[in-house]
């Protein structure tokens, strides 16, 4: 028996079958329960429980591929299964949508002041020994002062990796996502009008002292520290970027 598909009216004029089977589909992957890697029904199983057309059904599986939501196998035990949403589709999606807006770095930082601390502050006392030695191998790639300007970008981007991972430790996965995205952004996506001549070994000395400050407040269970340290050094690279005349470029970011 075929299930029955949305029924508001204006909402079918403005969308097309294919839409409205592929969210059926999501519909009844949720009500099951079913887990990333859960076998879907076959093409011939979907079309008599929609009641649609195979055409119609072939489109809705490549709109759910299309959103990561479905992975399709040949050979062998190959069939359509329930995929799951990488962290790198997500972030590509979410970049590409904000290619259509004016982003700023200061929109940007905003956030990561508001967010970055608190996230400190959250993971104080409850990361591992092995956790806090990954941050500090991270920091190795910009153990000594840069040589030169590319060199200097070269440990601005290592640099963010730093924030990225620490955003990866914690249990909020919204909060984590967001700050690990600013990072992603900052990475791919940022260009600098005005560099300095040579590279500015008093900031790179502020930057490297704050996050081994941070990693001690860390170890220690200590989260005002962490927060205070973590609200300086952003305020410091809001400050950097600003002098550098940083620019968020228009451009997709690849997944």
């Amino acid at each position: 028996m075929a299930d029955p598909l949305p029924q508001d009216p204006a909402n079918r004029t403005r969308r097309s079958r294919p839409f409205h089977v592929a969210d059926a589909i999501k519909d009844w992957v949720v009500e099951r329960g079913l887990q990333p890697g859960d076998r879907l029904p076959g093409e011939a199983e979907l079309i008599e429980r929609f009641g649609m057309s195979k055409g119609t059904i072939r489109e809705a599986m490549r709109l759910l591929q299309a959103q990561g939501l479905v992975e399709t196998k040949t050979g062998p035990g190959g069939g359509s299964f329930v995929g799951e949403v990488t962290r790198e589709r997500a972030t590509a999606l979410l970049g590409n949508y904000f290619y259509f807006r004016d982003v700023t770095i200061d929109d940007i930082y905003q956030l990561r002041i508001a967010l970055e601390p608190m996230l400190a502050a959250r993971l104080a006392g409850h990361l591992s020994e092995a956790q806090l030695a990954e941050l500090e191998a991270i920091m190795e790639d910009y153990a000594r002062p840069a040589a030169d300007a590319e060199e200097e970008r070269r440990q601005h981007v290592a640099s963010l990796r730093f924030h990225a991972r620490l955003s990866d430790f914690g249990d909020n996965a919204l909060l984590g996502f967001f700050i690990g995205f600013m990072a992603q952004i900052l990475t791919d996506l940022t260009v600098y009008k005005r560099l300095y001549t040579s590279p500015n070994h008093d900031l790179w000395e502020k930057g490297r002292r704050h996050q081994t400050d941070l990693i001690a407040a860390l170890r220690h269970g200590d989260g005002a520290r962490a927060r205070e340290i973590m609200q300086s050094h952003m305020e410091m690279a809001r400050d950097l970027m600003e002098a550098q005349q940083a620019e968020v470029l228009k451009r997709f970011i690849a997944e």
